[in-house]
């Protein structure tokens, strides 16, 4: 026989759940397909897979595990035609079967343990020196892509505030205003519109700032297309539109996601999408190592939006990384600092300015002394940090709703659109109209206003109200921080909080390239310095501090309201303010902003990925699950497979469109006196990723093996393994015999039916597991535990409740 140069596998189908559309022949849980009959007619699925659910679907809930095809068969179909329904029925308490688990678990099958073992120690130390050197590439390339995107985003953004700026003052002398607003109005929505068609049609993964996403896929969740070139590509260009089009939104929160693409990518020594493999770093093609990059890359991302590598490293830690370990700690670090020394480096040559390392991020907040400090007292701290807290929860609960709109009826590509180029226009009609209507003139002397608006204001004057609308969100945080007292009027800050709390609301899940942390710390900075400026006219005129430093205070209450970061937001603003005396009150506000908030809602990006129905695992179980067992929660029958097993058997088991497995139970198959038939012992477990090209051989004759593979044939196709349905089997090469032994892992982690769900998760949670088989006191496979058995089940306003699986 020659050899098979196709897969018999299939990355992306997820475990058990269905009935095989073949013979079967049972023993308890497992089903060992015997394939004497491709098809069984009259077999209904199990699980209806339709948008209307009913009551009695969900009746077998707790034995059942479904998802799509994998991603390149989604590809395939993606390319017919598809009707949209007017309305997509969505409820917060459902679990989406789209998505799959990626395995945080090394297979230590045949194959690699006897790689493993030829590798010696210097060959060890080298494939740790790869892992600095790969690290420091993610810090330079992240603080590169940073760099682009802010020079940017200066020219574009400077080039239109001119324009708009030149035809406002022309107008002003001569009348017709309105021109002004429908010229300002245009611009903002013809280039969000380009923003959001490119990520509207092109790859829609690339929309918000990316940090939900990057979350789920560190916990373990396989989110289509997340670490991909084309995404990183669309995410730069797009988050670039959207900060020029004028949105409430900032570019620092994409940079997380888009260090996290690059880490991904470089990691593996290739480019799937260019069809490029340059042969380097080959080792780390697996799940686990890319994690540990992808959390470097991530780090990367805040140093170089905030220029806190710290920061960098202790938010990859409290928000992103479900995994985590020392050494780790130590080269997350060293890519952040790389990255902040690279975006530091480059921008100090752009301005002029040569080594003088003075814009370590993105955003730079400005140096706050020490003056008159003291008297902010921890009592005012606690009351702003409530007031974020309820303001925060607001904000999410309006988001909320906003975002279950927008899945059932703003679901086309069109319709999303129409509605990101109605945002900007909007955006830039209350700009022009709240700047028009004000009144607040400032002397123009000494101010640090990049664009002034003279409007009806005496000469040497400016309308103060545009140094908030218009500028970007970056440059008038700064402002609001760092302007003297007496800038701004009472009834500017109050009415400019409000409004733009509404419309960072509205924009925040548009589908635009942008992020929440700049309009956050814009929302609380004004409502900030409005508090430092009311306090003084309470006191009649006794100044408490200077109200750049209350702006500093709202700014990071607010965000941590919104989003519930406390240690990692901390460090940011202590490093992005380069003074270390604000840590207390810092830390004082965001800790009771999150406590007040959570009692309310959950953070934003918690709540967005419960909206999209990720099976995502939290730290623990929940709190009330320890009456439930891995009986009841198992997914059951599993389909499992002999050790030595027929080609035409495995073929028809991953090709059966019914039953989408990635997971098999390998089984031995012993006669037993005490009764009548066969017990199946369980004896290795094999994953559909390892399924082996053709290593089989005529009949039973398994001294014919004609060709042996090595680990590197998989690494070779690693991510985007070939479908079965690419494969063509003869008829003679189904009789064939291939033996699983050299591809299974020989001692999968197992747990008994009668443990509890707790302990189940926890270990299922701690090894990144993919799949956990369960077996009974005679060690047969009874059922397979996998993340979404686990997910089902969360602590809700009623107590433990289970959410009911659907495709969505």
């Amino acid at each position: 026989m020659g050899l098979l140069v196709a897969w018999l596998l299939h990355w992306g189908t997820a475990l058990v759940g269905q009935r095989l559309s073949v013979t079967l022949a049972s023993s308890r849980g497992c089903w060992l397909p015997v394939l004497k009959e491709p098809l069984l007619a009259g077999i209904d699925p199990i699980f209806p897979f339709s948008p209307q659910l009913t009551p009695s679907s969900f009746l077998r809930i707790g034995q059942l595990s479904n998802v799509d095809l994998n991603e390149d068969v989604r590809e395939l179909e993606t390319e017919l035609p598809r009707q949209h329904p007017n309305e997509i029925p969505h409820n917060e308490k459902l679990l989406s079967l789209k998505y799959e688990s990626l395995d945080y678990d090394n297979s230590e099958n045949q194959l690699f343990l006897e790689e493993e073992r030829r590798i010696n120690h210097t060959a060890f130390r080298t494939v740790e020196i790869k892992r600095w050197v790969i690290c420091a590439m993610i810090g330079i390339l992240t603080g590169l892509v940073a760099c682009f995107i802010d020079i940017v985003v200066e020219n574009l953004a400077g080039l239109k505030y001119r324009v708009v700026k030149g035809n406002i003052d022309k107008f002003t002398e001569k009348g017709g205003l309105s021109f002004s607003l429908l010229l300002w109005a245009t611009l903002n929505a013809s280039v969000v519109m380009v923003g959001s068609m490119i990520v509207a049609f092109i790859e829609p993964v690339a929309a918000g700032s990316g940090i939900p996403q990057i979350k789920c896929y560190l916990n373990g969740v396989k989110i289509p297309h997340v670490v991909r070139l084309k995404t990183l590509v669309i995410k730069v260009c797009g988050v670039i539109l959207s900060v020029v089009g004028g949105l409430a939104v900032g570019k620092e929160g994409p940079m997380i996601h888009s260090g996290a693409v690059i880490a991904a990518g470089i990691s593996q020594g290739r480019s799937t999408s260019l069809k490029r493999d340059f042969k380097i770093f080959e080792y780390f093609r697996r799940d686990t190592e890319k994690r540990d990059f992808v959390s470097a890359g991530a780090a990367a991302g805040v140093s170089a939006a905030f220029g806190a590598p710290v920061g960098g490293v202790l938010f990859s830690l409290e928000e992103g990384a479900s995994f985590w370990n020392q050494f780790l700690t130590w080269r997350i670090f060293f890519a952040s600092m790389i990255s902040t020394f690279t975006l530091n480096s480059v921008l100090s040559v752009y301005h002029g300015n040569a080594w003088d390392l003075s814009s370590p991020g993105l955003i730079n907040f400005g140096r706050f002394d020490n003056e008159v400090w003291h008297r902010y007292s921890p009592c005012r701290a606690l009351f702003g940090g409530v007031r974020s807290g309820i303001l925060g929860a607001l904000f999410n609960a309006l988001n909320y709703w906003l975002t279950m709109f927008r899945i059932r009826y703003i679901h086309r590509p069109c319709l999303q659109v129409v509605e990101a180029m109605l945002v900007a226009a909007v955006t830039a009609t209350v700009g022009f109209v709240m700047i028009y209507c004000s009144r607040d003139c400032q002397p123009i002397q000494g101010s640090s206003v990049a664009y002034p608006l003279q409007l009806f204001c005496a000469d040497g004057e400016y309308n103060s109200m545009a140094t908030a609308f218009f500028n970007t969100p970056e440059k008038s945080v700064v402002n609001l921080f760092h302007d003297p007292p007496g800038s701004y009027n009472p009834m500017t800050l109050g009415m400019f909080t409000l409004m733009y709390f509404f419309l960072a609301c509205w924009t925040y899940g548009l589908t635009v390239s942008a992020g929440v942390f700049i309009p956050s710390l814009l929302i609380g900075a004004a409502w900030g310095r409005l508090f430092g400026i009311s306090l003084s006219y309470l006191t009649k005129g006794s100044i408490w501090a200077d109200p750049g430093k209350y702006a500093l205070m709202g700014a990071a209450a607010q965000l941590g309201g919104i989003v519930r970061m406390t240690l990692s937001l901390t460090v940011i603003m202590m490093e992005a303010t380069g003074n270390v005396t604000y840590g207390f009150p810092i830390m004082l506000v965001l800790m009771t902003a999150k406590i007040v908030g959570d009692y309310f809602v959950e953070g934003l990006y918690d709540m967005h990925i419960q909206l999209q129905s990720v099976p995502f695992l939290h730290w623990e179980a929940p709190v009330t699950s320890h009456s439930l067992t891995a009986r009841e929660v198992m997914s059951t029958p599993v389909t499992c497979l002999r050790r030595i097993e027929r080609v035409g058997t495995v073929v028809d088991v991953l090709s059966d469109t019914s039953s989408n497995h990635n997971g098999f139970p390998v089984v031995e198959s012993n006669p037993d006196a005490t009764q009548v038939g066969w017990v199946l012992l369980a004896r290795g477990y094999i994953p559909n990723s390892l399924f082996p090209p053709k290593v089989f051989v005529e009949r039973a004759n398994l001294s014919l093996v004609q060709r042996r593979l090595k680990l590197k044939d998989f690494r070779d196709a690693y991510p985007r393994f070939p479908p079965i349905q690419s494969i063509h089997v003869s008829q003679d090469e189904r009789e064939c015999m291939i033996d699983l032994s050299e591809f299974m892992n020989p001692s999968p982690y197992t747990v008994p039916q009668e443990a509890s769900l707790p302990r189940v998760f926890k270990l299922f949670r701690a090894l990144g597991l993919r799949h956990l088989v369960v077996v009974d006191n005679r060690n047969e496979v009874v059922g397979m535990v996998t993340r979404k058995d686990l997910a089902r089940y969360r602590l809700g306003k009623e107590g433990l409740e289970e959410l009911s699986l659907a495709q969505t």
